[in-house]
């Protein structure tokens, strides 16, 4: 039996298979709103069999957007057109999850197509914020340092976010707390120059990322799982590493937080990351093992035979597909017939279906 397409229930949802969706920015908002492209991308990757289809990083705030073509929910008006697409990825059997975000000193950028770094106030960009004044890289704006009330109303904000993505539907977070954003820039050394309660020792660099944690599960229902996402590793010595990641872990664990999803990088412009297939898998296999808690692998993930083998080792307890999704909205089911296992195929692509698929039943399913 293939352990890629074994179901997972975390506290009452329960996944049809191990496959996510990795959260993904598609650069395709306005003013945060989703549109027909969200629609399509995530629902054709629901359609496509993954057990859980994560939104891209969904700013919590208007300057917490990476462009300013990025997903939002800091307003009550996103919720409408994000309630559709809950509505059908649950419909073909899939779990929809929103991923909260605030981009820090990395917002305010071009989106990847029109250019590199800031996005002058001119053109609809506006001044980061940071731990510290510390631009990210050459080219990127210098960003104000938060004050102990504009972390406060971060913490705020990603409460109040929680509560409109219930509203819309979702039944899965996940916080963006990797990849050089906010709540990244917060826990590493590097970036983080402060003197306050929110600097220096591990516990004050990570005491934002307990806060919004804490925030959010307050609001966030018990009977639905939480995640968050960490770079395991700033891939420079002497900065953030796994090790300081497990203990990381352990501390969210019996806040509320069911899964860590294991990335690395993104906080240092010259670090240097060893691109090799799942090259981050031992940072979820390090964390599941050693904090006790559900982990997920992320990273040149490509084949159904690597999938299963990471899942079957007990590496990880969920994979999560970016780029290989991309290229193969249907990756799951052609995983499950290469793997030999039978999954149910949406009825109207039965046709193209292998022999012996059965057909699978839309259900409207209570939100």
């Amino acid at each position: 039996m293939a352990r890629l397409f074994e179901p997972l229930t975390m506290r009452d949802v329960a996944l049809q298979n191990r496959i996510v969706v990795s959260p993904m920015c598609e650069y395709s908002s306005q003013d945060g709103f989703a549109n027909e492209w969200h629609v399509v991308h995530l629902g054709s990757r629901a359609v496509g069999g993954a057990g859980l289809a994560f939104t891209e990083a969904t700013a919590v705030l208007p300057e917490g957007r990476i462009s300013p073509q990025d997903l939002g929910i800091w307003d009550d008006r996103h919720v409408a057109t994000l309630s559709r697409i809950t509505r059908f990825i649950h419909e073909q059997g899939c779990i929809a999850g929103m991923q909260l975000a605030h981009a820090g000193r990395k917002a305010s950028t071009f989106r990847p197509w029109d250019g590199r770094g800031a996005v002058p106030e001119s053109q609809g960009g506006w001044r980061p914020v940071a731990p510290s004044p510390v631009p990210f890289a050459d080219g990127y704006a210098q960003p104000q340092a938060l004050t102990t009330d504009g972390i406060a109303e971060i913490v705020g904000a990603f409460a109040a976010a929680a509560r409109r993505a219930l509203s819309a539907g979702f039944r899965v977070i996940e916080i963006h707390a990797a990849h050089g954003y906010l709540l990244h820039q917060f826990y590493s050394p590097y970036s983080n120059q402060r003197t306050d309660g929110y600097g220096g020792s591990f516990e004050n660099r990570t005491r934002l990322f307990r806060e919004v944690v804490d925030a959010v599960r307050e609001v966030w229902p018990e009977r639905l799982p939480l995640f968050a996402r960490v770079s395991a590793t700033d891939w420079e010595p002497g900065y953030w590493d796994i090790d300081q990641t497990v203990e990381l872990a352990r501390q969210l664990k019996p806040r509320g937080v069911d899964l860590i999803d294991c990335s690395s990088g993104g906080n240092i412009a010259s670090a240097v990351a060893p691109l090799t297939p799942g090259y981050q898998v031992p940072f979820a296999h390090r964390v599941r093992e050693e904090a006790g808690i559900a982990s997920g692998a992320v990273g040149l993930i490509t084949s159904a035979r690597q999938a299963d083998d990471i899942i079957g080792a007990g590496q990880a307890d969920v994979v999560l597909l970016a780029r290989e999704l991309l290229r193969d909205p249907y990756w799951p089911l052609h995983a499950a017939h290469h793997l030999g296992i039978r999954v149910a195929w949406p009825a109207q692509y039965l046709r193209a279906a292998p022999d012996g698929t059965q057909a699978r039943a839309t259900v409207d399913m209570a939100i």
